[in-house]
């Protein structure tokens, strides 16, 4: 079989694999850190831009079509619903299963003063931890229903001008969609004609972009090992740490694959698969955004789930469902307690991670990093010590990248496991037609 014959997934991994071991490679050689900085990283760059160039029109055009293809405001009440259900189920548990493992394993009773000290003077007062605390404090000044407030868009091209602001263009496209329904259908049928097509022409965008996905998961793959080779020995020190996160992650996956054997009745081994092409690029660019186009195409044509649902609870969910992300803050903030502040780790404190990390998960950004800030955010609810503050940012700072990859990959099955959960409990789970990139190369 040739290499082009092979499934995306699987060509994925050998990318993956092949920039592991470059980037290994690479950390040996005097002038492999500029090689890689100047020519290998900017290919993954670019790839990362494509995707991000996509996700905005994708959003507007896949929420439009979805909800307007709905004829039916009751329909968009039962899916919005049942959206909103499930993602706070998920997140609730997600949070529950990291508290659980962390209370378990005690992560923190692992980690030696000597590299406690270690971490503190290399990390402390690095500026990228002062950066996360500047940007998490500036939030927690805000108004309670501030997160309102940035929903509504005062200027929709200049939301859609910034994926950062992912939300209002949800909410100008849900608005725009409900008031196409409630207007007879020969007077937007023109409107309707161009998103429809619009859609079709985004989703085929995603296909080609997707043949460059092999080389470019090998050169991020290569940057990421070379950027970090430094940092290995420090790493060893929150082994502990990390694979409390990590088995917090496996289960969670573990919980979708019961609600998609139990809920969805599809088989979850054959659901995995099928979403493997998200879950890889979510793991090597750490951004549910960037991995959004490649997911809504999965979910679309290889799972079935229909388009007026995967159109808007895909959008919602890589802006307000982070279930990985809030997995890990739980079991970070117990161990930042456990080391730097015992006396603060209470069942009262533990309640207020649990509802703190719940709501502190909506909106977050669905970048690299976003995490980090609704940390901040959860232990300035405990009461957390603000002088010992960027200390505890320090001791997790150095790992905090790989396990934001595998984080992102536990959002990113979230989602596309709530849509498929919903689409079953409303009908609207078919058949999956998947489409190839060249379905219309040789139209006469």
């Amino acid at each position: 079989m040739s290499i082009k014959k092979l499934p995306l997934h699987w060509r994925i991994m050998a990318g993956m694999a092949a920039g592991i071991a470059a980037g290994i490679a690479l950390t040996y050689v005097p002038w492999g850190n500029d090689f890689t900085y100047n020519w290998i990283k900017p290919w993954g760059d670019i790839f990362i831009r494509m995707l991000k160039m996509i996700a905005i029109p994708l959003i507007l055009a896949s929420l439009v079509k979805g909800i307007s293809d709905m004829k039916d405001i009751v329909k968009f009440k039962t899916i919005g619903l049942r959206t909103l259900g499930w993602y706070m189920l998920t997140t609730l548990t997600a949070i529950i299963i990291g508290l659980t493992l962390a209370n378990l394993i005690r992560p923190g009773s692992k980690i030696s003063p000597e590299t406690v000290r270690k971490l503190e003077q290399n990390l402390g007062s690095s500026q990228a931890v002062s950066r996360k605390i500047e940007t998490a404090l500036t939030q927690k000044e805000q108004p309670a229903l501030q997160f309102l407030v940035d929903m509504v868009p005062d200027n929709v091209f200049k939301a859609m001008s910034d994926n950062r602001l992912m939300l209002q263009v949800i909410f100008f496209a849900v608005f725009l969609g409900i008031t196409m329904i409630l207007i007879p259908p020969h007077k937007v049928r023109t409107v309707k004609s161009f998103f429809d097509g619009f859609n079709e022409i985004i989703l085929k965008m995603v296909d080609l972009i997707m043949l460059f996905a092999p080389w470019a998961v090998f050169a991020l793959m290569t940057a990421l090992i070379v950027s970090t080779g430094a940092d290995w020995g420090l790493m060893k020190g929150l082994l502990w740490y990390a694979l409390t996160v990590v088995a917090g992650l496996l289960l969670m996956i573990g919980f979708y694959m019961l609600l998609i054997k139990f809920v969805a009745k599809k088989d979850p081994w054959w659901f995995l698969k099928q979403i493997s092409p998200a879950q890889l690029l979510a793991f090597s660019t750490s951004s549910s955004a960037a991995t959004l186009p490649v997911t809504m195409e999965r979910v679309e044509e290889h799972v079935g789930v229909d388009k007026e649902v995967a159109g808007f609870v895909l959008p919602v969910g890589a802006t307000v469902n982070m279930d990985g992300t809030s997995l890990y803050q739980a079991v970070a903030a117990v161990f930042i307690l456990e080391i730097l502040w015992p006396e603060g780790l209470t069942l009262t404190n533990q309640l207020k991670i649990v509802l703190t990390a719940l709501f502190a998960s909506i909106g977050a950004a669905a970048v690299p990093g976003a995490g980090m800030v609704m940390l901040v955010i959860v232990l300035d609810a405990v009461g957390f010590p603000p002088d010992k503050l960027a200390a505890g940012l320090a001791l997790i700072f150095a790992i905090d990248r790989p396990l934001d990859m595998l984080r992102t990959v536990v959002n990113v099955t979230g989602d596309a496991t709530v849509s498929t959960l919903v689409a079953k409990t409303t009908g609207k789970l078919h058949r999956p037609k998947p489409k190839e990139w060249d379905d219309y190369l040789d139209r006469k």
